[in-house]
């Protein structure tokens, strides 16, 4: 069975050759390029996958065709893409890449000016100008008004070195640290490689060649590291740092081979930056969906946490608008705003790295500094017809305690939470539930079940 085109306000994905075709791949990039007002350059860069070229020479061809011209980043990151933007001065950009998903899905990830995931409002604009080109071929400008092809000779360093400038160089080049970097054949080796060296880092690489053929299972979750986390033992790194294809997400693996989960990620380097910045009052942001350690680690700096929607686009909106020092997503993604409005796998590296060596202690020891809290993910059949009156139904039961509605619906109790939100694309819905135990999370899910009636 054919897996839909999944089309959200910052994107598209869909399975090569099935759903997503060359035909709507230019499509959708057209569509972006009309709604885009600035007439400026865009940025165009793909992740490792074998079919990023075949889209990325579809979507400059198209771009150039209707007068847009183009700089080509190659295979670059998903963050590194949202600085080049930023350092040519564009008016867009266009990621190729599906992110974790298998290989033969790809997809288009659609950023603004300020490089950045475009927002909610302008993700709007996006799908009515897609729709009309179904049926209205698009304005091709003639010989003298076509858009021209510049490739980026250097993707990597204005990246770089924005994260560098974000931790203490010299102190963590002192300690000399053995790391292991899985970037499994996506886009996250070129920069990797590059950032680890420039902290005097002794790296072993795996999967250094960006041609997306995954030696495990993309998503950097437990299930799928498990070689990963003996070759960290093996050749005895102090971490294991592992990106997903697109390097927007990094996941942790300390010296004895042990994966915390990836929520240790983004709360490891927000406590890391309120140590350092001496801020009354500091403001972190993640999404609702997200462990509470952030939370705590907010409130043990006299300092505040607050939650956005499910979705990076989510985030970075309410990071903005709190003027926040750090955030993210439970999944493995930090975002800071001194380095750059999207999620960044390479901040992390640094951030844990800094940590580790600010601390003088290993990444088990400053995992064990942070609260003890179990996440469970289920999911469930369900019309999604009914889900707003079950909702508020849940609502209704669970009246006497705290509520937020602003994605689905989530509950909280004093030492945890559950959030009940509907897919977007199948008739499910999925229960996520922290406690400080995973008994305790499996009983929350039981009992949202029980009080839906499944």
């Amino acid at each position: 069975m054919t897996a839909p085109l999944i089309i959200s306000v910052s994107g598209l994905r869909g399975e090569i050759g099935k759903s997503l075709t060359l035909d709507v791949a230019i499509r959708y990039a057209l569509a972006y390029s009309a709604s885009v007002t600035d007439p400026g350059f865009f940025v165009i860069t793909r992740d490792g996958r074998r079919s990023g070229a075949m889209f990325a020479d579809a979507i400059h061809a198209a771009l150039n065709a209707v007068g847009r011209s183009t700089f080509d980043g190659g295979v670059a990151a998903t963050p590194t893409t949202g600085i080049l933007i930023r350092e040519y001065k564009a008016a867009g950009g266009i990621q190729i890449s599906a992110s974790h998903n298998p290989r033969q899905f790809n997809g288009l990830k659609l950023f603004s000016a300020e490089g950045r995931v475009i927002p909610k409002k302008e993700g709007e604009k996006v799908l009515p100008q897609y729709e009309q080109l179904a049926t209205q071929s698009p304005v091709w400008a003639d010989v003298e008004q076509l858009g021209k092809r510049i490739l980026i000779e250097d993707t990597c360093t204005a990246h770089k070195n924005s994260v560098l400038a974000t931790v203490d160089v010299d102190l963590i080049r002192s300690r000399q640290f053995r790391v292991l970097l899985d970037s499994n054949h996506g886009a996250g080796s070129l920069l990797g490689r590059q950032l680890l060296e420039s902290l005097g880092c002794e790296v072993v690489l795996c999967g250094e060649t960006p041609d997306g053929d995954f030696e495990h299972t993309p998503e950097p979750t437990a299930e799928n590291l498990v070689s990963i986390q003996e070759k960290v033992r093996s050749v005895n790194a102090v971490v294991g740092f592992c990106q997903d294809p697109d390097a927007d997400r990094l996941a942790l693996i300390d010296a004895a081979g042990v994966y915390p989960g990836e929520e240790y990620t983004t709360a490891l380097c927000a406590k890391n930056r309120l140590q350092k910045i001496n801020q009354a009052g500091p403001v972190l942001v993640v999404n609702c969906a997200s462990s509470r350690m952030t939370t705590d680690i907010a409130e043990e700096f006299g300092g505040q946490c607050f939650q956005s929607p499910v979705g990076e686009a989510n985030v970075v909106d309410l990071m903005k608008a709190k003027n926040a020092v750090f955030g993210g997503e439970g999944n493995g993604g930090p975002i800071d705003p001194e380095v750059g409005f999207v999620r960044d796998s390479f901040v992390g590296i640094a951030q844990i790295l800094e940590a580790m060596a600010r601390r003088n202690m290993s990444l088990s020891q400053l995992v064990a500094e942070l609260p003890k809290y179990a996440i469970v993910k289920q999911k469930m059949t369900f019309p999604l017809d009914q889900v707003p009156a079950m909702l508020d139904k849940l609502a209704q039961k669970f009246s006497d305690l705290k509520l937020n509605r602003q994605d689905g619906l989530r509950i909280d109790w004093p030492d945890s939470w559950v959030l009940i939100r509907a897919s977007n694309t199948e008739p499910i819905i999925r229960i996520i539930a922290e406690a400080p135990d995973e008994v305790s999370a499996n009983k929350l899910c039981g009992l949202i079940r029980e009080s839906i009636g499944q």
